[in-house]
């Protein structure tokens, strides 16, 4: 076996590979990806001994560390809208803000005299485990396919969570960090107020003039995401330099200011998360799991799990109840949410970067403080993921139907396509990066979705509880492939499905031809570019109930041969789309749905 105790080499690329793999697999399967990035770092680090990042990188262990938290903070606070905290209803403003000060409390109290910790690192506890991550709960709001109404409460709470527990998490380390420092009470204070200037000099104000430069083109396009990279990095260490661990704050506070400016090129400044801060994830969950102690973690007693416990079956719930009282929302809402509380990428990052600080400065039981959460984070990803889709069917809180049609490409023929299944009480969505293509469906009130389909944006965003079939209809074929592929493991590969491709890509590219697109529907003729020019020819869309009198023979042989069948819908609400490789077989009482030309002599 390779010795990597001295190879920093080997201990990037196995970090860097473990990571990655890790979050593919958690794709490719579905699972929580921080599951299996929390497996990896206990396999290879206390487990087989493969790495040891506090001696591997020595002294560089702990700023590492916080730079890796810095950015995810940045991160979590962009997606912080204060516009879409106000919409998000009376449920999630009270779970934001009195559940957030019950779980505090409660957590504290439990950490403390239950889990034998010392009352500053119970307290950080308390407000550590505040967070609930929306990196977790999306892909369990998936799976259990939630009705839009609780899986909104969940994800909003997680996302309004997600910056304002790790912002008081902060500000409670900041206290105790000038506390145990012997300083006096008045020291103390003056600390903490520097800390919180600084970080609203640098984050606030900075981020303010930041995104001015942005908004007047100071920045040329090609650069923003990289300046803001930059300036992420500069804040995080002039407020370390003015403030110890100010940083943290200062970050957090960037990324709420940036995200709340309406910037144009917010989507772009969002894909850091994308390209980088899932990178940064990775590796920060491999290297703090890897760090772990094997002598800590044999610490982690009797106390440790009744602490465990109880935040899962007794803190939780009694802080969902209390602080829901009187809201209007429904018992099964309130019963599901207590429940369902997975914790993720911000309660370990956040847990890592402050436990070592506050064992330095003599705090009891701060070397408990990653282990029971890690252990915290293993326990609701199982018990929440496993159980949520029988619990939420069992509530009745799971969508009835799953076979709506999530169109993506937005024209006159997909809009008029959306308003026929809108009648035939079909669910519908349109999405589109294009804001004038989607301006005919937004008018006929269709659910639209603006924004790029594949990003994680959309991701986070989507609710696609209801839909059971993609139909990709833009012009591009070969988007409309990666498209297909992208949602066929989530919606089945025969329930994602495209327009046909011109015989020129047909050609160049059979790779995409067989393997890696949408099953094709309709007529080999009926591109985009061909249905656009039928719909300017008057071509309509015609709605056919089959009977025992009038067959789908009968229909045949009176419909014009032109006609394009296109999808039938059963009596029972199943939806079924016509194509090659499955074509249609109506029997009485289904409706066909075809597009036809326009009656001779129009």
């Amino acid at each position: 076996m390779v010795d990597t105790t001295n190879n920093l080499t080997v201990f990037i690329v196995l970090v860097a590979t473990l990571g990655i793999s890790a979050q593919w697999l958690a794709w490719r399967f579905r699972f929580p990806a921080i599951l299996l990035l929390s497996v990896a770092g206990l396999v290879v680090g206390p487990g087989l001994g493969w790495i040891n990042p506090g001696e591997q990188l020595g002294a560089m262990l702990e700023p590492l560390v916080g730079v890796l938290v810095a950015i995810i903070l940045f991160e979590g606070g962009m997606n912080l809208r204060f516009h879409e905290l106000r919409e998000a209803g009376p449920g999630v403003m009270r779970l934001g803000t009195a559940g957030v000060a019950i779980t505090w409390l409660l957590g504290s109290t439990a950490a403390h005299y239950v889990g034998n910790l010392s009352w500053q690192v119970a307290v950080l506890f308390g407000a550590i485990i505040v967070v609930t991550g929306p990196t977790v709960i999306m892909p369990m709001l998936r799976q259990a396919r939630l009705k839009q109404r609780p899986a909104s409460l969940l994800k909003w709470e997680g996302i309004i969570n997600d910056p304002t527990g790790a912002l008081l998490a902060v500000l409670v380390f900041e206290y105790f960090s000038y506390l145990g420092s012997g300083a006096a009470f008045k020291e103390v204070l003056s600390g903490l107020a520097i800390a919180i200037a600084s970080a609203a000099v640098l984050g606030g104000g900075g981020g303010y003039l930041l995104g001015k430069a942005f908004s007047r083109d100071y920045v040329p396009e090609f650069l923003k995401a990289p300046v803001t990279l930059g300036y992420v990095l500069l804040s995080y260490g002039l407020a370390n330099q003015a403030q110890h661990e100010a940083g943290l704050l200062a970050t957090t506070l960037l990324g709420m200011t940036l995200g709340n400016m309406q910037l144009r090129s917010i989507d772009e400044l969002r894909r850091l998360k994308e390209y980088v801060s899932i990178l940064l994830v990775s590796a920060i969950f491999v290297i703090l799991t890897a760090n772990l102690d094997p002598h800590i973690l044999t610490r982690l007693d009797w106390r440790s799990a009744v602490l465990i416990a109880l935040v899962v079956f007794a803190v939780r719930p009694v802080s969902v109840l209390l602080s829901t009282v009187g809201v209007g929302m429904d018992w099964r809402e309130r019963l599901l949410l207590a429940w369902i509380a997975p914790r993720g990428v911000v309660a370990v990052t956040v847990a890592g970067v402050f436990a070592t600080s506050m064992g330095e400065q003599g705090y009891g039981g701060a070397d408990l403080l990653l282990p029971l959460i890690v252990s915290l984070v293993l326990v609701t990803v199982v018990l929440h993921g496993s159980t949520i889709g029988w619990l939420s069917r069992s509530l009745g809180l799971a969508a009835a139907s799953q076979n709506g049609v999530l169109i993506v490409g937005a024209s006159n023929w997909s809009t008029d396509l959306a308003n026929e299944l809108k009648e035939m009480k079909i669910p519908v969505l349109i999405a589109d990066s294009s804001w004038y293509n989607m301006s005919q469906a937004r008018l006929a009130g269709i659910r639209t979705h603006y924004g790029e389909i594949l990003s994680e944006h959309a991701e986070m965003e989507l609710d696609l509880s209801d839909m059971g079939f993609l139909f990709a209809t833009t012009s591009n074929d070969a988007y409309n492939a990666f498209v297909c592929t992208r949602f066929a493991t989530e919606l089945g590969r025969n329930h994602v499905f495209q327009l046909p491709m011109h015989s020129a890509l047909e050609q160049e590219s059979k790779s995409i031809k067989l393997a890696n697109r949408g099953v094709c529907v309709m007529d080999p003729s009926a591109t985009n570019e061909e249905l656009e020019r039928r719909h300017y020819r008057n071509w309509q869309f015609k709605k056919t109930r089959f009977t025992k009198t009038f067959s789908y023979e009968n229909y045949l042989q009176v419909e014009s041969a032109d006609a394009l069948p296109l999808l039938l819908l059963s009596p029972d609400g199943k939806v079924a789309f016509h194509s090659k490789e499955f074509p249609l077989e109506p029997e009485e009482g289904d409706v066909l749905l075809s597009y036809v030309p326009p009656p001779s002599g129009q």
